[in-house]
């Protein structure tokens, strides 16, 4: 057939035909495979019945009478094709049987009844009927529908032209005026004023309306083309990644104070509320509107004006009215005119500095307010060599957290009582003070305290500590001045908005469903409450531990940086800033602050799932600061003024303010389009560690460890890896840095690993050289030379020594050839020969003849060549030649 149709009627006119001059016209009706009533097996579906539309007569009858296998003709096929008939036979005139040499697959085949000569349908078939189509597995079970459905097409209607690039209000209008112009040809007035008129424009109106939101969130549905910063960061959510707002910068500030400050000193806050007497207090922490909405905050502003202390209104005016820069204090901090400046104090010797890495100091003054905790900044304030201030080296600017503080020696009287007594140098009678820092905060460069010049002129106070050091946050909270009967004050907290009544238009059926007859209560649909804050940019910052080490105030993860802003309800609740809410518990008073594409912040508060809904009618103030990005990281000597003076008892008790060193951290936000290309990769980054190649690799991300090894054993009960680890500058492996990779590696661990740290099996070695020096040089400044090259340390051109720990890791292997090429290199070595090449007091494990010593796969080859820890290496030059 050429045709699809919905009603066959050829069998049915076929059989109704009458012969004419005795010539009947027959089709074939059907055809049946016979398959499992054939009791040999090899012969099931080879048999096939052709059955007629009505009993063959003549000429058909005589046809089939005489068929032949030439006279069958069977197509088709996908696996097993070129099926012949091989036998045929006309059975009591009824149906025709067919032997096929072999049986078909499941495709479809056809059979045709053919004049052998011509290929034409044999004579009396109807042509349309001469051939059936079959398969030959139509017995054979299968899940599929066996009959196909017949679908006709459905009445073609006449439909409205619509004109898919119609887009905006114009587009939409002249459509909609086309299409009135079919339906109601007689209405023909454009006048605006008309209703007609105005209906057509009000749904072009709507349709400019939907249509660029069609669009809209068709480009926010994916990340490659979305412009919204908030729907970036939720697609890059997706894929485990968290896109950052950038973060602000942090400052060591100084607050000099004048001489005439009280002895006990005056405390700088940084937040101060009214309490219920109309005074001011400090307060710790965020104030509720019920608590006080009257605050007063301390802020440092860079340098615009002479002024030293800035009011309220002059601050409030110059921010608005100039680029300068606002640090706010993170702590309080009590100001003496005794830690101005502090000079050192060097038992009476002269040109002396503080090594890298010292670790304590003598002050040479007695400091009876400064205690364990405080921040002192060492500067270096002229230089070393003229003894001119324009010559210090602004990089000798280091912060340390004292962590012991010795002003006064206990003197036991004869009567047994214990006097304090200040601290004294027996010589000298001059009082001092003994302080001491944690090595975190260990000096990164020597620091010189006195100095002489080359003209023999002797300079103490080279470098000084300088005290009242403050840690100050970049960004402002803002406040406006309102007038009260105390006059005119800084009200901080902003009402940003009540949570609106659920819409009923928008409430859903009752999930339990009703009847036509039940009366049936709406479920009301939450309201969305969506505060926008008014001033922006909202401030990124990370939070800070105060009694860590000063170093550790700057550094931090940017998972770790959060919006500096709390928001306090009518109820007197505290509600937290976080980074997404997937983790929060369905009654945490948490929320999201989502930064938009111009650096405003939305608030997105829970669904009692994920964090809590705030209820209906609840006000929200928010007390938050603005300013970050890389434009807090100011240069040294920036801040010069102090706002918020009035927080003091006597604002003449401020001398100066400045900051030391630069602010550093401050970070502009991830862009869109580093979102697009750093999101897609970041599920590849592992963040769980299965394996022991797993936990070395972690491991090693953690900045103080160069190497890790690590091993899975079955300890009896469970697994436990052994992780032996290589710390940088070959430090050692204690308590306090095992506990802090076990942190680290926490959220890495899989469960049921346990985790056993420790340090590498250290190898000491050692080594004998004969050197033959060149005539042409000293033999003591080649052996000065040699010692430098393979020493432990840092040499004096700032590269690494052969031997220094970090050049050797686990299982590294020590070559003869690299002493060799070491020594050679240096000049006045003529030729070297190694005489001793192995473990240390191991001759059986020497290395000259192999030419190497190799080390096992937990082993560090060692050499310090210290004379006070002879079993950490040992290294021998023997000199010959020379002058």
């Amino acid at each position: 057939m050429i045709y699809f149709c919905c009603e066959e009627k050829r069998r049915s006119a076929v059989r109704a035909y009458q012969a004419v001059g005795g010539k009947d016209i027959n089709g074939i009706d059907y055809l049946e495979v016979v398959d499992h009533e054939e009791p040999v097996l090899d012969e099931r579906q080879r048999r096939l019945r052709v059955y007629f539309v009505k009993t063959p007569a003549d000429p058909l009858l005589t046809a089939l009478q005489s068929a032949i296998a030439a006279n069958v003709s069977i197509t088709g096929g996908e696996r097993v094709t070129g099926i012949v008939a091989d036998r045929v036979q006309l059975i009591d005139s009824s149906y025709l049987e067919v032997h096929v040499t072999q049986r078909g697959d499941f495709s479809t085949y056809t059979l045709a009844l053919i004049d052998a000569k011509t290929n034409k349908p044999l004579t009396g078939l109807d042509p349309a009927l001469s051939s059936v189509d079959f398969s030959f597995k139509i017995e054979c079970p299968t899940p599929f529908d066996c009959r196909d459905e017949t679908v006709c097409p459905p009445t073609a209607r006449p439909s409205p032209e619509i004109d898919y690039l119609a887009k905006d209000f114009t587009s939409f209008r002249q459509l909609v005026l086309d299409r009135m112009s079919l339906l109601a040809p007689g209405w023909i007035e454009r006048n605006p004023a008309d209703l007609g008129i105005t209906l057509v424009e009000l749904l072009a109106y709507v349709g400019d309306y939907l249509s660029y939101y069609q669009d809209a969130i068709a480009t926010e549905a994916y990340l490659g083309t979305a412009r919204q910063r908030v729907s970036v960061r939720r697609h890059a959510r997706l894929l485990d990644y968290a896109m950052h707002d950038g973060c602000n910068a942090r400052v060591w500030v100084q607050v000099r104070v004048t001489a005439d400050t009280p002895a006990g000193g005056i405390t700088l806050y940084p937040l101060l509320v009214k309490d219920s007497s109309n005074n001011w207090i400090p307060a710790y922490s965020e104030p509720t509107p019920e608590d006080g909405l009257q605050t007063l905050r301390t802020r440092f502003v860079t340098k615009v004006s002479d002024s030293t202390v800035l009011s309220d209104a002059d601050f409030a005016k110059l921010v608005t009215q100039s680029t300068a820069e606002v640090f706010e204090p993170m702590h309080a901090v009590t100001l003496f005119f005794n830690h101005n400046d502090i000079g050192f104090y060097t038992w009476s010797d002269d040109d002396c500095c503080l090594p890298k890495g010292a670790t304590k100091a003598t002050l040479a003054k007695h400091c009876p307010d400064l205690a364990a905790g405080d921040v002192l900044v060492f500067k270096e304030v002229i230089g070393p060599k003229t003894g001119e201030a324009g010559d210090a080296d602004l990089t000798h600017r280091h912060a340390v957290r004292l962590t012991e503080v010795a002003a006064f020696e206990i003197i036991e009287n004869s009567d047994g009582t214990e006097t304090k007594e200040p601290l004294v140098d027996a010589i000298t009678g001059l009082q001092v003070t003994e302080i001491e820092w944690d090595t975190g905060d260990a000096l990164p460069f020597p620091l010189c305290i006195s100095s002489v010049t080359d003209s023999g002129q002797h300079f103490h106070d080279v470098s000084i500590a300088l005290g009242n050091i403050v840690l100050a946050d970049h960004g402002m909270t803002p406040f406006n001045m309102v007038a009260t009967d105390d006059g005119m004050v800084p009200v901080e907290a902003e009402l940003i908005g009540t949570v609106p009544a659920a819409n009923p238009v928008l409430a859903t059926v009752s999930a339990v469903g009703c009847g036509h007859c039940e009366d049936c209560e709406p479920e009301s649909t939450p309201p969305r409450f969506r505060p926008k804050l008014a001033e922006a940019p909202l401030t990124q910052a990370a939070s800070v531990d105060l009694t860590a080490t000063a170093a550790s105030a700057f550094v931090w993860e940017k998972e770790d940086v959060l919006p500096a802003i709390r928001l306090g309800d009518d109820d007197g609740d505290l509600w937290l800033p976080k980074g997404d809410l997937l983790s929060s518990e369905s009654f945490a008073l948490e929320f999201v602050a989502e930064t938009d594409n111009d650096g405003g912040a939305t608030i997105r508060f829970g669904d009692d799932e994920n964090g809590m809904r705030p209820g209906e009618g609840t006000e929200f103030y928010a007390t938050y600061r603005v300013g970050s990005g890389t434009r807090g990281n100011i240069g040294a000597e920036s801040i010069a003024h102090l706002a918020g003076g009035t927080l003091l008892s006597n604002e003449t008790w401020i001398d100066s303010v400045t900051n030391p060193m630069p602010a550093s951290g401050g970070d502009d936000p991830e862009t869109l389009e580093e979102v697009r290309q750093y999101a897609p990769q970041a599920f590849r980054v592992p963040k769980r560690a299965v394996t022991p190649d797993d936990y070395a690799t972690m491991t090693e991300q953690h900045p103080e460890v160069q190497r890790a090894a690590a091993t899975l054993r079955w300890t009896g009960s469970w697994h436990t890896i052994f992780l032996t680890v290589d710390r940088f500058d070959g430090r050692a492996v204690d308590a306090e840095f095992v506990e802090e990779l076990r942190e680290f590696l926490e959220p890495y661990r899989m469960a049921g690993h346990d985790l056993e740290i420790d340090g590498p099996e250290y190898v000491s070695l050692e080594i004998e050289m004969q050197v033959c020096v060149d005539s042409d040089y000293f033999c003591s400044d080649v052996l000065a030379a040699l010692e430098d090259v393979f020493s432990s340390g840092t040499r004096t051109d700032g590269s690494l020594g052969f031997f220094h720990p970090d050049n050797f890791t686990f299982g590294q292997s020590i070559y003869l050839s690299q002493l060799y090429a070491a020594a050679q290199r240096i000049a006045g070595v003529r030729y070297v020969e190694v005489l001793t090449f192995q473990r240390l007091d191991l001759p059986h494990t020497s290395g000259l003849d192999a030419g190497v010593l190799t080390m096992g796969r937990l082993e560090i080859a060692r050499l310090d060549n210290d004379p006070n820890f002879r079993d950490h290496g040992i290294l021998t030059f023997a000199m010959r030649g020379g002058r």
